[in-house]
């Protein structure tokens, strides 16, 4: 009987209109927690030191969401291959979206991990998983996309795997 009442309570509330909170995943990362928080997505170089170009640089220059108490956060992931959430951020720049995903507070840097954003609480809340359509539009589909990118491939062949001239992993 308590089951049949709480699947009405469910369904009427779903018709209502009501949205389920949607919640970021966790990660088990250390200092990580689960936030959603309102932003203005901005340029951070144009924040930090007034060179704007339009439309935020189109997606050629780091992103960042500026807080209504002037906290710069620096969103460092998106959701699909944990990986870039600039084309995600993009299209909202100068807007101000609610994000929801995980703050991650170290010593040396606070990072955001964005997994989902909309511009109202009436929205759906809208993946942030725009970079893997993206790249994959452009080089095609692949098992492990860091491996298989282009400009990752040439700065190894510069830098080595570590990004150091010279510097290579032990052999076994």
């Amino acid at each position: 009987m308590k089951i049949a009442a709480s699947l009405i309570a469910l369904a009427a509330l779903l018709a209502s209109g009501a949205r389920v909170a949607m919640a970021a995943d966790e990660f088990g990362i250390a200092n990580e927690k689960v936030v959603q928080f309102d932003a203005t997505v901005v340029d951070i170089a144009c924040t930090l030191t007034g060179n704007c170009p339009a439309k935020c640089g189109d997606g050629k220059r780091q992103l960042g969401l500026m807080t209504s108490d002037g906290k710069l956060r620096m969103p460092v992931k998106g959701q699909t291959l944990f990986a870039n959430a600039i084309p995600d951020l993009l299209p909202y720049c100068g807007k101000t979206v609610q994000v929801d995903g995980l703050l991650i507070e170290n010593p040396a840097m606070t990072i955001v991990h964005v997994q989902n954003l909309r511009e109202n609480a009436d929205q759906k809340w809208k993946p942030a998983e725009a970079f893997e359509a993206q790249w994959t539009a452009k080089y095609g589909k692949a098992e492990e996309w860091q491996r298989a990118d282009p400009f990752v491939k040439d700065v190894i062949a510069a830098d080595g795997v570590y990004g150091i001239k010279g510097l290579t992993p032990k052999t076994k």
